[in-house]
């Protein structure tokens, strides 16, 4: 390679390079721009002086930009060597020296830089170390020196001491008559003067404190308990704001003022402030609380109403007095009317709840602080009087009683009027029953009905105290109907039980009553009463269902009085019926108008029942006349010999049908509720002249009374007829069979499934119905 060549492959030298070598007219050109540019950009930075301050930071700054470009330029020289594979120190010194000569002396320029730099931090360090060393040498020196200066120092603190005390001596000899003097006004309720001259000895003692460094003398030791005595009476003269906002105002507006001024301040001895706000504040509560809720005040046993019925008129003008007296001799932020309402509220909460924790209120107590607190203390009178301002803020209280107190409250008042009426109407049972055994006939109305005033006391028991929770609430109401309902189910079932023990007691002859089926009829005329009334211990809102079972043992009442009834007349008609079927009967009449003239006579005193018990029990006598006559008809005491005796039969059956109807028609029973018609069909069947149609016949039977029976009735009745075979009773008795069980008619009762057919003795048929 020529040396052209080899001029045109070396680089430019760096600007500002003094190393010898060939100059290339591009290096020069280079040089003169960058100079230009360098000056002109130093000329625009540095044109106003305030710049030139900042010439070392530009100077730094370039210097370092300098070095960053060698290094960035040794590293090129690196990864050169690299790039040609010169691995050997020997081959990296050939390329060194193959570099300008220019590149080699800024290497070497920028490491005699560095050197330089450590040396001059080297001996930075150095002189450091020995600056050090020379404080260290002075300080030592002069703790020696202050250690010497020490005892000066103390009796110049004491100097100053004593001077500052012979200053404040004089001060300091008037502090105990300044004590004296200050209790007395303490004493006298100057309380405003007694603050004052408080101040003045707290001021004399912080400077005392200050001058004396921080040294409290014992002749400040009286000022603690003097605070607090100014303070107890401040306490007190507010704790009775409600007496002195009527007598002597300014007496509390003093008090008042001397605890707010207090409020805060922070001693000269950094001692807690005495919050004496606070402490008026927990004064008003606790005084208006000692008024109306102290322990003596509290109600004994049955003085709850009083002591209510006194708070009633006592609290709005407690909160009258607040608003018009008391608020206007303190501050705004005290917010008195609020305090008052909400202090009353709570002690009257806290006391209610110390007198339910107590022993157990009567049905009375727990009635009249139920209303009292859930009406009358929310209501216009009390806490919702219109009068009473937003600024008392009642919307904030809680509820008076809790919900668990409610409750319990309730559930004692219904437990003590449950007790009360279980007494009442076990009374009111036994002077009913008590007239049962009198001479005389029950008691009647004006329209001739038998009467007792026992179904009006009950109901009138029962639904007083239904009425009057009403004033209380519907949870009250709800479990006092509850439980009259239950005790109304449960007089019911006693009454019953009398009942029962008193015809046991006729019949048996222990205690022969005079007026037995009368005292019957007549508790035919209770039920009906309780009956008719007893919706009304069914108020609004109460379940439609509560009332079931009060009617299902009003019904059961109803049945055991008609049996009871209906045992007397069975006594006297069975006799009569034990010549029934017979020749007699078929000739004369004689026996069925024994049976009715005993019934009409037994029933002379029905009119004296009520509707609809007269009719029921009418249509009960009647059903177990038919039952004894059919009873008597089916024992297989006659049998007919011939077609004419089967007439007879017939005949005799229409007859006593006919004279039965009349009967009960004249005793005022409808004809549509009668039983006699069966001896109507039961003559037809015993007068079919065709013996092979009487299975269509009996079939008929079957059909009207589903309850008859084909091996017991329908035999004893083809038995009666004397002419069946024995292939025609069983055509009839298998046609029977063998059509569907029909179900009975609507509205028709059983009627042939009591009576037992056939029996070797006459037997009771007293149906197992409504009478039953």
């Amino acid at each position: 390679m020529d040396s052209t060549t080899k001029d045109g492959m070396q680089p430019a030298l760096l600007p500002g390079s003094s190393c010898p070598g060939p100059e290339w007219p591009e290096q020069e050109r280079a040089e003169r721009l960058a100079r230009g540019a360098a000056l002109k950009w130093a000329s625009g930075i540095f044109y106003r002086p305030e710049q030139l301050a900042r010439l070392g930071q530009y100077r730094s700054r370039e210097v370092q930009r300098t070095c960053f470009l060698e290094a960035r330029m040794k590293v090129g020289i690196r990864q050169w060597a690299g790039v040609l594979g010169v691995g050997s120190r020997a081959g990296r010194a050939s390329l060194v020296a193959s570099l300008p000569q220019s590149v080699v002396q800024s290497y070497l320029e920028g490491v005699k830089t560095g050197m330089w730099q450590l040396a001059q931090a080297l001996e930075a360090v150095r002189e450091a170390c020995g600056a050090l060393g020379q404080a260290h040498g002075l300080l030592q020196g002069m703790a020696k020196a202050v250690q010497t200066l020490e005892p000066l120092r103390e009796q110049v603190s004491q100097h100053m001491q004593l001077q500052a005390l012979s200053q404040l001596l004089p001060r300091l000899r008037a502090i105990p008559a300044a004590v004296a003097h200050t209790q007395t006004l303490i004493d006298a309720q100057q309380l405003l003067e007694a603050y004052v001259s408080l101040r003045e000895l707290e001021l004399l003692r912080g400077e005392t404190w200050a001058s004396l460094g921080d040294l409290e003398l014992p002749i400040f030791e009286g000022l603690g308990p003097l605070a607090e005595g100014l303070g107890q009476a401040v306490e007190a003269v507010v704790g009775a704001a409600g007496q002195l906002a009527r007598e002597d105002p300014a007496l509390l507006v003093a008090a008042v003022r001397v605890a707010e001024v207090e409020t805060g301040r922070t001693t000269a001895l950094e001692q807690a402030p005495r919050d004496w706000r606070q402490r008026c504040l927990r004064a008003l509560q606790e005084g208006l609380e000692r008024v109306h809720f102290q322990t003596p005040l509290l109600p004994g046993p049955g003085a709850l109403a009083g002591w209510l019925e006194a708070l009633r008129v006592a609290l709005p003008a407690e909160l009258a007095t607040a608003e018009a007296l008391i608020a206007p001799c303190c501050p705004p932020h005290y917010k008195v009317v609020q305090l008052w309402a909400h202090t009353l509220h709570s002690g009257l909460r806290r006391c209610l709840q110390q007198f339910l924790e107590g022993a157990e209120l009567g049905a009375a107590d727990a009635f009249t602080l139920l209303h009292w607190a859930l009406h009358v203390y929310l209501g216009p009178e009390m806490m919702g009087s219109l009068e009473l301002g937003p600024e008392a803020d009642v919307s904030q209280l809680e509820p008076l009683l809790t919900q668990e107190n409610i409750e319990q409250l309730e559930a004692t008042f219904v437990s003590k009027v449950q007790i009360s009426v279980v007494q009442w109407l076990q009374k009111a049972l036994d002077g009913e029953v008590a007239e049962w055994g009198r001479e005389q006939e029950p008691d009647t109305d004006l329209s001739g009905f038998y009467h007792s005033p026992m179904p009006a006391i009950v109901l009138q028991i029962l639904e007083e105290n239904i009425r009057v929770t009403s004033l209380v609430s519907e949870s009250l109401q709800r479990r006092v109907c509850a439980m009259a309902l239950s005790e109304l189910g449960a007089f019911l079932r006693s009454f019953s039980d009398a009942l029962i023990r008193f015809s046991r007691d006729h019949l048996r002859g222990e205690a022969l009553a005079p007026h037995y089926v009368p005292y019957l009829l007549a508790t035919l005329n209770h039920h009906s009463a309780l009956s008719s009334s007893v919706s009304v211990l069914q108020p609004d809102g109460v379940v439609s269902g509560a009332l079931a079972p009060v009617e299902a043992a009003l019904d059961e009442l109803q049945r055991r009085i008609c049996r009871l009834v209906l045992e007397v007349l069975l006594v006297e008609l069975q006799p009569l019926f034990m010549a029934l079927p017979s020749r007699q009967w078929l000739s004369s009449t004689e026996l069925l108008d024994n049976v009715c003239e005993r019934t009409a006579s037994f029933c002379r005193d029905f009119w004296r029942v009520r509707n609809p018990a007269v009719q029921l029990l009418l249509a009960e006598t009647e059903r177990t006349v038919v039952l004894q006559y059919l009873c008597a008809l089916m024992q297989g005491r006659l049998a007919c010999r011939s077609a004419e005796e089967r007439n007879q039969v017939a005949e005799r059956l229409q007859h006593d049908a006919a004279q039965l109807r009349d009967l009960f028609l004249d005793l005022g029973l409808e004809e549509s509720l009668q039983c006699a018609p069966v001896l109507l069909t039961l003559g037809k069947l015993l007068n079919l002249r065709d013996p092979t149609m009487l299975g269509l016949e009996v079939a008929g039977l079957r059909q009207q009374f589903p309850d008859v029976s084909s091996e017991d009735h329908v035999s004893a009745l083809l038995d009666l007829r004397g002419d069946v075979s024995r292939e025609q009773r069983l055509a009839a008795l298998s046609f029977l069979q063998a059509g569907p069980q029909p179900s009975p008619p609507a509205g028709r009762r059983a009627l042939f499934s009591l009576v037992p057919a056939p029996t070797p003795a006459p037997s009771s048929c007293l149906p197992s119905g409504p009478c039953a």
